[in-house]
């Protein structure tokens, strides 16, 4: 459960974007989570366009506004405080758990997300920099932003869409990796075992349809699930949650959609 020594972050830079979307999306987040918490949220970055390249490109324009990113999370880790982002893409990772590493060495990293994220430049079909956010922090490739995390402190949660890469890795380093299921709060407090936890959402966990994102995979959690999740993790010491992957809008340019029952959702671990 979040204490009193909150930091809100809002991320607004470049991370490997496709769209114009989750920019704004991380704003409303952001601030909502704020208001939730009666704090005033930091920004880092700026806006830009898109670029909708590969990862090496995408990489070497968001490294500014990362590596700033990276020196806050670092800050508000060295404070104790409990940090809660809204970072926009998968891809702000790349910066802020390596700052986790340093300061919280054997934290549980708890990653919700339909993907794992844990493909490298050399494995990746696709290019896209958000495929590559976990596997840069274990130290999988060099991301030019460090590493320090270890396969046993990783949860996955959610996971249904994996590359046969992927899944060899989870299989050899036996990651611990919990899919949809109705036993899922249950498999998630025996992964985590009292561990002290850091949340990683990637909000294409949930049920396509539920909020706005990039991606869409069948087979998702609901918010009641997601709130289920939410009571066991909120029994372990909270370090903090980024919540990514949020968008403003079902398509380009049409109405904003409201954050706010996914803040609903997250609440057992923001009361």
């Amino acid at each position: 459960m979040v204490e009193n020594h909150t930091v809100c972050t809002i991320f607004q830079g470049r991370a490997g974007d496709h769209n114009d979307l989750a920019i704004p999306a991380a704003k409303s987040l952001g601030n909502a989570l704020a208001s939730c918490l009666g704090q005033r949220p930091t920004v880092i970055g700026t806006p830009k366009p898109a670029l909708s390249a590969g990862w090496r490109e995408e990489l070497d324009a968001a490294m500014p506004d990362l590596h700033a990113v990276q020196q806050h999370f670092a800050a508000v880790f060295a404070s104790g405080a409990v940090s809660v982002a809204a970072t926009s893409r998968c891809a702000v990772s790349l910066a802020t758990l390596p700052a986790l590493a340093q300061h919280y060495p054997d934290a549980c990293l708890v990653w919700f997300d339909a993907h794992a994220d844990l493909n490298t430049p050399a494995s990746s079909t696709s290019g896209f920099l958000g495929g590559l956010a976990l596997a840069g922090p274990l130290g999988l490739w060099d991301t030019g932003l460090g590493s320090g995390i270890r396969m046993e402190q990783v949860v996955l949660v959610g996971q249904r869409d994996l590359d046969p890469f992927e899944v060899n890795l989870i299989e050899q380093h036996n990651i611990s990796c919990l899919p949809p299921g109705e036993d899922l709060p249950d498999r998630l407090r025996k992964a985590v075992a009292g561990r002290a936890v850091y949340v990683h959402l990637d909000c294409d966990v949930l049920a396509p349809g539920t909020v706005p994102t990039d991606y869409q995979s069948e087979g998702g959690l609901t918010l009641a699930e997601l709130t289920a999740c939410c009571e066991v993790l909120a029994c372990s010491s909270l370090i903090g949650i980024e919540i990514a992957e949020l968008q403003n809008a079902w398509q380009p340019e049409g109405p904003p959609v409201s954050p706010e029952k996914l803040v609903a959702a997250l609440m057992p671990l923001l009361q």
